[in-house]
């Protein structure tokens, strides 16, 4: 059996009939299989964004893969080589996403980055940008090739999904002996007191220049899922910022539930990513509303 490789490759093609079997006439001369095909249409501009994935002989590099979708009257093409997950019943790919965002919210910024071939962070600056608005924050992910009209619509309802499950969240309720939380400022640190009692605190490290501020949290099991945690990140967060940080950093287990929800309430705009057991979330506070 000879060897293959897979490629992803988007394009823009004429809008018109005939230019879809330009390609697959391409590709049958060239002994390369089209694994899968979607096509983003837009009546408006006469152009076609199709994203197809080739299965080509094994000593296929990009610039074979890119040539031949030009030769087909493509344009913009982009190639990338994948596994056989790109074979994946696209459908059936954004019902899963769905459903890891329902199940764990704060997984949305690499669970959309991953559906649509895309990373949180920044590689080169200069990669398309798709932005979706959670709450108050925007989530940015990026890739070389360009978002579809379609691609940010379905980003935006997924983002949509994520709020919706946010704002569901059910608060802690209040027992008949709470007192009224007091907040307390150090050099470092902000603790919340109640009834002379710490319940929760938050601190944080200086860095070297350019570097996040490393920042820990905790709040008292009993005191969570009343906003403690939320206006402990604020007030460390303004604290980093009086001191020179432009942006801390702040690492939790991967199966935090509270993170997300903490930042987009506080009104910060976080970079949000998840790596083995550790969710890390960078964020930027030289815009922080006072």
């Amino acid at each position: 059996m000879l060897s293959t490789m897979l490629w992803r490759v988007r394009a823009d093609l004429p809008n018109r009939p005939g230019k879809l079997a330009g390609l697959a006439q391409q590709c049958g001369e060239a002994g390369v299989n089209i694994g899968a095909i979607q096509v983003f249409s837009s009546q408006d501009s006469g152009i076609a964004t199709v994203e197809v994935v080739f299965e080509t002989p094994a000593d296929w590099g990009e610039a074979e893969v890119v040539d031949l979708v030009r030769r087909s009257g493509g344009e913009s093409a982009v190639a990338q080589a994948v596994n056989r997950h790109a074979l994946d019943d696209q459908p059936t790919r954004y019902v899963k996403a769905a459903q890891q965002i329902l199940d764990h919210p704060a997984s949305f910024p690499d669970v959309v980055a991953h559906l649509f071939d895309a990373d949180v962070e920044p590689s080169h600056g200069s990669e398309d940008v798709l932005e979706m608005t959670v709450g108050t924050a925007v989530i940015q992910i990026r890739r070389d090739a360009p978002f579809t009209p379609a691609e940010r619509t379905r980003g935006a309802a997924l983002a949509d999904l994520v709020s919706d499950v946010l704002s569901r969240a059910p608060v802690a309720p209040a027992t008949a002996d709470d007192t009224e939380p007091t907040y307390v400022t150090s050099e470092t640190e902000v603790s919340v007191l109640v009834g002379g009692r710490v319940v929760g605190r938050a601190w944080h490290e200086s860095a070297a220049e350019g570097d996040p501020w490393p920042v820990d949290m905790w709040v008292d099991p009993s005191w969570q899922r009343r906003g403690l945690g939320t206006k402990l990140l604020a007030g460390v967060a303004r604290m980093a910022r009086s001191k020179g940080a432009e942006e801390i950093v702040l690492t939790a287990p991967a199966d935090s539930q509270s993170v997300l929800p903490m930042v987009l309430s506080a009104g910060l705009r976080g970079r949000i990513r998840m790596a083995g057991d550790l969710l890390t979330v960078r964020i930027a506070v030289s815009d922080l509303r006072v």
